[in-house]
Parts: C-alpha cells; sequence; structure tokens
C-alpha cells in the first residue's frame, strides 16, 4: 500500500501539467469550437484520472495485440516427443553459482504514512457527501408532486420538445433555492416553490428545458463520476480546478443546446431568466445535484456565450470532431505513465480466474528463511503455491537469466546450435571452470558470467530491451547497464513468472525456431532420477558480502507429465542458488513428483 501511494503521488504530479496542457488546448481552441465540443474535450481527461485505479497490468496492451496475432503453441506431448536423447549426468558444477549484487529496496515508512493521510482524506470527504446526502434525503421526503395544472401541461410540452419519451417525475419543494436534477437510476426534477409562484411560464420553460437537457445528455451520471474524482483526488488544486471547468462547460453546452431549440429572438429572454435567478437565489449546497445556476464566475462566462451564440456550422462541427479525437489520443499517450499497475515492477498481477491452485504449506521446509515455491502440472493444468503473496513479489532474476540471454544469442546468430563456442577473455577468475573457451552447454552448467556477457554486447541493449519485451519477461525493463542489468534489479521477475516462462519455452509460445529452443533446454539438463529428467538453472544475489537472494528454476519431464518449478529465497541461511536447489528437491520428493 505504500508503494502504491508514493506511485500515486508521482502519477499526480504528471497530471497537473496535462491538466495545464488541456486548458492552453482549449483557449486557444475556444474561438473555433461549440460549447458542446468544449464539454467533450474534458472526456478523455476524466478517463485518464481513472488511470491509476485500473489493473492495466492485468491486462497488458500487448496481450490485446497478440490476440490478432495467435501464436499456436504445440501440445506438450509432441514437444517431449522431439526431445533429443538425454546426455548423461555429469558434475554438479550448476550448484557453484557465481554471486551478483542485488540492490535492497528502500524502507516502506514514508509510503505507508502518505497512504494513512491519503485514505483519511477521502474517508472525511465520504463523510460529507454522505451528510449531504442524508441531508438531501429530508428534502427529497418533504417534496410534493407538482400539483398546478398549468405548469404541468408546460412540462409535458417540454418533454415533447426535447424528445424524452418518459416523463421523469417532478415535484416541488420548499427547502431548495434553485430548479435541480437529483438522482442516479431514478432521477427526479425539483422545483422550488418561490419560483412556481414568482416566475413566469416563459421563464420556467426554460428553465426545464435546462433541466431535461441535463438528463438527455445523463449529465448526471457524469456529475456523480466528477464528484467520485473529487474525493480521490481530494489533495490535488490541479484536478479541483479542472473539474471546476468541466462543470462551467458542461452548463454551457447544456445552454448551446436550449439555445438550438429556441428560435433566434429568445436567446436574450433564455440570458435574462439566467440573470435574474443568479441575483435571487444562491448556489446548490448539494454536489451530487445539477442546477440551472451556479457561481458568479460560471454565470458570466455563461452569458458572455449566450450573447455570441450561433448554430454551428459543418465546419466547426468537422474540427469540433477531429480536436476530441486528437485530444483523447494525445491523453491514451499518457497511460502508460498513470497506470499504477503498469508502473508497479515490484508485483506480478497473477490472473488466478480460470485456474485451480493449491496453497502448500511448506514452513518446515523453508524453517526461518523467507521464500515461496510454485509448481505447475502442464498436463493436469495445476498450480500448488507457497507464499503466494511472495511468489507475486519481483526480484533480480540473477543468473536464472542466462536461459534467455542464451536464447537471444541463439535467435541473433551470434551462437548456433552446432556452433556455441566462444573463447575466453584470458582473465583470471575466481571459478577455475570460468576459465577456459565456453561453449553454451558448458557455459549454463557452470554460470559463466563473461560468456553471456559478451552474447549481451554483442547484441545490444536495444536489442535485448525488444527481446524481452518480446517475450514479456518479467518487468519488460533492460535498464542502462548492459553487463548486469540481470542482477542489479533493472529487470525483475516473480516466481510465478518464471514458471509461466518456462512453460512457454519449453512448448516453444514464442514461435522461435524450434532448434535454438531445443539447445536451449538441452543446456538446461542436470541429471536423470528414477523416471524423471530434471532441467534447471540455479541464482545467488548478493548484496554487501552476504547472500540475500537464491533462485532454482527448472522442469522435470516424465513420460507422462511435465512439471515447471521455481524456488525462491529472500534472505536467512539458504539464500543461495545451490540451497535452493536442494531445497526443491526435498519439497519434489516429498510431494511425490520426484522418486
Amino acid at each position: 500500500m505504500g508503494d502504491y501511494a508514493v506511485q500515486f503521488l508521482i502519477c499526480n504530479a504528471l497530471i497537473c501539467p496535462v491538466a495545464v496542457m488541456l486548458l492552453a488546448v482549449k483557449r486557444l481552441l475556444r474561438k473555433s469550437l461549440t460549447g458542446r465540443m468544449q464539454y467533450l474535450l474534458w472526456f478523455p481527461f476524466l478517463g485518464l484520472l481513472a488511470v491509476p485505479f485500473l489493473p492495466l497490468e492485468a491486462l497488458p496492451l500487448s496481450s490485446w495485440l497478440k490476440a490478432f496475432r495467435p501464436v499456436s503453441a504445440p501440445p506438450l506431448e509432441s514437444a517431449m516427443e522431439g526431445a533429443a536423447a538425454l546426455p548423461p549426468a555429469g558434475a554438479l558444477g550448476w550448484m557453484e553459482d557465481f554471486a551478483m549484487t542485488v540492490s535492497e529496496q528502500a524502507s516502506p515508512g514514508i509510503g505507508l504514512l502518505l497512504f494513512a493521510l491519503w485514505m483519511a482524506g477521502i474517508a472525511a470527504m465520504t463523510g460529507l457527501t454522505l451528510l449531504s446526502v442524508l441531508r438531501f434525503h429530508g428534502i427529497k421526503r418533504s417534496a410534493l408532486p407538482l400539483q398546478s395544472p398549468v405548469l404541468r401541461r408546460l412540462y409535458q410540452d417540454c418533454l415533447l420538445e426535447m424528445g424524452i419519451p418518459r416523463p421523469l417525475p417532478i415535484y416541488s419543494t420548499a427547502f431548495l433555492t434553485t430548479p435541480v436534477i437529483a438522482g442516479l437510476f431514478r432521477p427526479c426534477i425539483y422545483l422550488p416553490i418561490h419560483v412556481i409562484s414568482d416566475c413566469p411560464p416563459r421563464d420556467i420553460r426554460y428553465m426545464l428545458l435546462h433541466e431535461l437537457s441535463h438528463y438527455r445528455r445523463r449529465d448526471y451520471v457524469v456529475n456523480c463520476l466528477m464528484h467520485m474524482v473529487r474525493i480521490l483526488y481530494w489533495f490535488n488544486p490541479a484536478v479541483w480546478y479542472a473539474l471546476r471547468e468541466m462543470k462551467t462547460d458542461r452548463e454551457i453546452a447544456c445552454d448551446a443546446h436550449v439555445l438550438g431549440m429556441l428560435e433566434a429572438d429568445a436567446y436574450e429572454s433564455y440570458g435574462t431568466t439566467l440573470i435574474d435567478l443568479a441575483q435571487k437565489v444562491s448556489r446548490s449546497a448539494f454536489p451530487f445535484v445539477i442546477g440551472i445556476n451556479g457561481g458568479m464566475a460560471q454565470m458570466k462566462k455563461r452569458i458572455l456565450h449566450i450573447a455570441r451564440y450561433q448554430k454551428a456550422s459543418p465546419r466547426q462541427a468537422l474540427l469540433g470532431s477531429f480536436s476530441c479525437i486528437a485530444i483523447a489520443v494525445f491523453m491514451l499517450g499518457f497511460v502508460p505513465f498513470l497506470s499504477i499497475g503498469a508502473a508497479d515492477r515490484s508485483r506480478y498481477a497473477f490472473r488466478e480466474q480460470g485456474r485451480t491452485i493449491s496453497a502448500l504449506d511448506l514452513q518446515d521446509f523453508f524453517g526461518q528463511s523467507r521464500g515461496s515455491f510454485v509448481l505447475y502440472d502442464a498436463q493436469n493444468h495445476t498450480w500448488q503455491i507457497y507464499n503466494q503473496e511472495l511468489a507475486q513479489e519481483r526480484t533480480a532474476p540473477v543468473s536464472t537469466y542466462k536461459i534467455y540471454s542464451a536464447l537471444l544469442g541463439l535467435e541473433a546468430g551470434i551462437i548456433s546450435p552446432e556452433h556455441s563456442r566462444l573463447p575466453w577473455d584470458g582473465r583470471q577468475y575466481d571459478l577455475p571452470s570460468w576459465n577456459r573457451d565456453q561453449e553454451l552447454p558448458s557455459a549454463m552448467e557452470h554460470s559463466v558470467n563473461w560468456y553471456f556477457q559478451a552474447i549481451d554486447r554483442q547484441a545490444g541493449l536495444p536489442a535485448i530491451q525488444d527481446f524481452i519485451e518480446e517475450i514479456g519477461y518479467g518487468s519488460c525493463t533492460a535498464g542502462e547497464d548492459i553487463a548486469s542489468y540481470w542482477a542489479d534489479s533493472s529487470l525483475v521477475i516473480s516466481p510465478i513468472e518464471q514458471v509461466e516462462m518456462l512453460q512457454k519455452l519449453y512448448c516453444n509460445q514464442f514461435g522461435f525456431s524450434q532448434e535454438n529452443i531445443q539447445a536451449v533446454k538441452d543446456s538446461l539438463f542436470l541429471y536423470t532420477e528414477g523416471h524423471s529428467a530434471v532441467y534447471g538453472k540455479t541464482g545467488t544475489g548478493n548484496a554487501d558480502g552476504k547472500n540475500i537472494l537464491g533462485w532454482f528454476i527448472g522442469f522435470l519431464e516424465q513420460e507422462d507429465h511435465v512439471y515447471f518449478f521455481a524456488t525462491n529465497i529472500r534472505d536467512g541461511e539458504l539464500a543461495f542458488g545451490s540451497a535452493a536447489a536442494e531445497l526443491t528437491f526435498s519439497i519434489l520428493s516429498g510431494l511425490g513428483v520426484l522418486d
């Protein structure tokens, strides 16, 4: 929650200049756009304010695009049949994984404080709204159906003019100062008794047409949405100012709708009605209702609009439509920056709907270490997860990313299944197994950093970024350091995502060369155990000379099953790759998966 509050505050810092830009564009186009178009320009901005609360990470744009270009994955059975014969088990050099530095996360205290303050403001605003609702409910209970036969006939005529087939309930009340329309699901019109007794039928007709125009354009629904935004963004003055301007443009658009129904010689009398009403009554104290009256600044703008009102020409209508579309597209470009779901790189939005998931209790296995375990049975489509909260939390993949670095090298032609040897650079490394030329199987077995860094340097950072976006790897951010992006938390991934990526790799859902996929799978082979062939890769993270992260990911091939697994240990005595591997084998044996 603390991270969310911090990121929401960052979103608000971006929303302020967006609001200013929109106001500048509206001012620039004010003489070219109709009142209705000026109002419609606010809707993309209103939609943009909803983006931080939408789960866009669960529905990434890339998945929408891929829906039009489906990639058919071969069934698991056929993928297994195409596998090469298992090589004999070799030395367990893969257990000796080299440690790299992993940046640690900052304290969440400030974020939690911001979240508490934000919630307190929302609670206060909600409380004030509920009090206002209760006050208005008392007014509704005292209101009576409109009794005057003359005004009821006038109301029926207004309904016909507006083309509204079903009449709204209309009431008279002594406790309002201005006509309003209220109600989200059953909107009603309320006329003050002083308006009924003091105003001539012509003025009442204008008021009724104005309120019916709000009803026909569903402004009462938009008004409720605006008030919800006001509650959520209670601390942002730019949002409040924008909503005030949107409210003014809404009333101007409504005036324009009514003026479009009147003869030109009636414009002056309609404006006079607004002026007289402004002098007699005050603004409504209920933020969720819509009335014909407003503040003096709003009334001044509306009178000026009425004074120079002209019916829109085809050119104006075309320009207005183009402007709305252009601004909507412009606003769409800010969606990735305002989507907290997309911006929150620390967590993976795992979609549980339609999945069979079982919670495991593996506390005895992990002991004092904080970690998670994920197992996916591809044949039965079942998930078994220990500590799902942590299994959705992302961290650096460290050496486990070398699986996909190898795949990039193969796909880019830097290495090939037949010719994967890269020459040793002559530098003396602490691990003797690194101090010689390497091929893909040996480089993967001994987790030789320089081998995969050489691949990355030849590919280049832009190609790496494109590659991880194409395959959808974790946070899809390669950062700026080509030598350590997979270990310095520039690129992060969760245990659940590790399992999903392995499944995609195994079935070649990427649409890559099957020969390259098989070469990567062969390089991950560890040993056979009973009826199981074990494939996997360890990873270790180190900070300040202390191991703080251990990974072991991979899959098991059996005659009738393929299991994909990921073990992640965050701290404690077991926070390194070989310990994660040993822990994984113990868990798999305990679950009856591994002989």
